[in-house]
């Protein structure tokens, strides 16, 4: 805000803003549940995503897989709204690396059709055979991280990384303050 001040023939500027600090951008997958459309074996468990271990041999225990579905999909719960700047997928490694093609990246609040409608933040074009991948979901808002296959077919995701800010910490009074300058 801009307010002019006249005395005796001084004009003063004066600029007032706040500043609000975020808390720390972190993996904040860590700590949710996870879910998905089927299961395919006792090795490939939907929170197997989410055990921050990038391992991407399947046998190892550490990937998830679903069963051939007509629109296979895996939901994490991060059990709070949190501010999502990225997610990171890790492809499986030891076979099937196409399995993610053109998979949909969605948060949000709602479950409408398991979480599957909520607002897009990208898309996987491809994940190279046990790579990893960042994609930018520019500061949206949600409870729910959802990667869904828009098409028939197996999903197979080794780990994902939510990056992003505990939404409390944007309004938080105690985290802002007021700067002036003249």
């Amino acid at each position: 805000i801009f307010t002019q001040t006249e005395v005796t023939h001084i004009t003063r500027w004066e600029l007032n803003f706040s500043i609000c600090l975020l808390s720390p951008e972190k993996n904040v997958a860590l700590k949710g549940t996870a879910t998905q459309s089927s299961q395919y074996d006792s090795y490939g468990a939907a929170g197997n995503a989410i055990d921050g271990n990038r391992n991407t041999k399947y046998t190892d225990g550490s990937c998830t897989h679903t069963n051939q579905d007509s629109k296979p999909w895996w939901r994490l719960d991060l059990q709070d709204v949190f501010t999502v700047t990225s997610v990171t997928i890790t492809n499986r490694g030891d076979c099937c690396s196409e399995r993610i093609d053109g998979a949909e990246i969605r948060v949000g609040n709602s479950l409408d059709d398991n979480g599957n409608q909520n607002p897009l933040c990208a898309v996987v074009p491809s994940i190279a055979e046990g790579q990893s991948s960042s994609f930018q979901c520019n500061w949206t808002m949600g409870r729910y991280v959802s990667v869904v296959l828009p098409k028939p077919g197996i999903l197979t995701l080794c780990e994902v990384e939510v990056n992003g800010h505990d939404s409390s910490g944007w309004y938080k009074p105690e985290r802002c303050f007021c700067l002036i300058s003249y």
